[in-house]
């Protein structure tokens, strides 16, 4: 996988090892709008917050073993 392809334009040349530190908003198709409510709803502020939710991970766990 191409992670740079999955980054806004700004974040592309960043370093594999501050990625998780960004804004969840540097990914794409996640707006600021998109962002604040992933803040409010879960404490989510960075790319490593929401790789690390556990609601997300329960998600991703639930569809993987029903698939």
């Amino acid at each position: 996988m191409a992670i740079a392809t999955k980054l806004d334009k700004a974040y592309e040349e960043t370093p594999i090892d501050e990625l998780a530190a960004l804004p969840v908003a540097a990914l794409q198709g996640v707006s600021d709008s998109d962002a604040e409510h992933l803040q409010a709803a879960f404490g989510i502020k960075t790319i490593g917050d929401l790789g690390t939710n556990k609601y997300f991970a329960w998600a991703q766990a639930i569809a993987t073993l029903a698939g």
